[in-house]
């Protein structure tokens, strides 16, 4: 799996979580001073960038005013999005 800087705006986060906000506020402040050190992992489908992990990365790095994040990215079938949606 490559590891692939991907538009905030073009990643779907089709389940909410609710994030705990001081571990977000010290993830904005870590990646602040050294950068996003751990990838999120995003699966492809169709075209389209679908997240289920890595939600405290991303709204550290929206709310940082990011444009991109650092995803691996894996691509798959329909049947596999499926499977995360159940």
């Amino acid at each position: 799996m490559k590891i692939e800087e991907i538009p905030l705006n073009q990643i779907i986060r089709p389940l909410k979580s609710q994030n705990d906000q001081e571990k977000v506020e010290a993830l904005m402040k870590s990646i602040a001073e050294i950068g996003l050190q751990e990838p999120i992992d995003l699966l492809e489908v169709d075209g389209q960038y679908y997240g289920f992990s890595g939600c405290h990365r991303f709204e550290a790095c929206q709310r940082l005013g990011k444009e991109t994040i650092k995803a691996r990215v894996r691509k798959a079938p329909r049947s596999v999005l499926k499977m995360h949606l159940a």
